[in-house]
């Protein structure tokens, strides 16, 4: 039963979208490889074709070209897992393989063939179906707490211990 968190770029608008897939429609995914391309219909965006991009498993281990298995430790000098801000610097790091697997949970895809309706339609109008209640409403219905912890003491106020010191002024001669 494998279920993955799907990040799809789209490189015309900039814009990313969430959506998450499970159990059927994310069969597909597993033993794909970086680089491949998966289509949309697969789960529910008709016309849509997709590049694998990355992802990360249930660690946030990146994922990562070239490195076979499910997880390895190895010594980079920058790229993915990675950023290194002198040349000379390397350092060893642990990253996942480039194969998607079942410890995999989120993977990046990139639209490289566009439907006939916009990305942006198409999975915000999905993601309204399944909205919840909004937070602002949730958080008025939530019982307000008191400045008192449980033994009844009275927590410090961040006010006060959050002013600066007033420096004494010097008295100027004349």
């Amino acid at each position: 039963m494998a279920s993955f968190k799907l990040n799809i770029s789209d490189p015309k608008t900039g814009k990313t979208y969430q959506k998450e897939v499970k159990d059927q429609q994310a069969d597909p995914f597993i033993g794909l490889n970086i680089g491949q391309t998966v289509k949309g219909e697969l789960f529910d965006l008709t016309g849509y074709e997709f590049q694998v991009t990355g992802g990360s498993d249930f660690c946030g281990f990146p994922m990562r070209r070239g490195i076979l298995g499910v997880r390895k430790r190895i010594k980079l000098t920058g790229g993915v897992g990675f950023r290194n801000k002198r040349k000379e610097l390397q350092r060893r790091k642990t990253v996942c393989g480039h194969k998607v697997n079942d410890s995999i949970v989120q993977i990046n895809l990139k639209a490289t063939k566009e439907g006939s309706k916009k990305l942006a339609d198409v999975l915000s109008a999905k993601a309204e179906e399944g909205a919840e209640a909004p937070k602002e409403e949730a958080k008025k219905d939530a019982p307000k707490l008191s400045s008192k912890d449980e033994k009844g003491l009275e927590k410090p106020k961040a006010s006060q211990s959050e002013k600066p010191k007033e420096e004494p002024k010097k008295e100027e001669k004349k």
